[in-house]
């Protein structure tokens, strides 16, 4: 048993990392969109979240997870995730936004809440038989 719950600590630890660099591609993105270009919250928010969704999935599959399950299923996974995910949370922050909270504090709140909660929809739902199923061959 402690083994699996430090394995779990190491996948939490990476998935973090990993995280962090999503977050900058998200806050990059925004940024540009937002600031640069003047876009409105929503639309720079949303294309920003696609891009570091694809980057943090991609990173963890291979390298937190390690895990060789179908990627089209795992991805349609982490879609229903983001079906529910990105409509509440593009809700509060444009409304938080109207309400007129600094656009990079509802960023980063956001991006908070969507580090734990995307977490443990990798770790239990989408990668959760199949952790560890990647041979080192597949992963370079």
């Amino acid at each position: 048993m402690e083994e699996s719950k430090g394995k779990t600590l190491v996948q939490a630890v990476k998935f973090v990392l990993f995280s962090a660099s999503a977050g900058l591609i998200q806050t990059g993105v925004f940024a540009l969109l937002n600031s640069l270009i003047g876009w409105k919250y929503w639309p720079s928010y949303l294309i920003a979240l696609v891009c570091s969704v694809i980057w943090n999935f991609t990173l963890n599959r291979n390298f937190t997870f390690k895990s060789a399950a179908n990627v089209p299923v795992a991805m349609l996974k982490i879609l229903a995730y983001y079906c529910v995910f990105t409509p509440l949370s593009t809700w509060w922050g444009n409304a938080l936004d109207v309400a007129g909270w600094n656009e990079y504090i509802i960023l980063f709140g956001t991006m908070l809440i969507n580090m734990g909660t995307e977490f443990c929809v990798y770790r239990f739902w989408v990668f959760g038989k199949s952790i560890d199923t990647l041979s080192q061959k597949e992963q370079g």
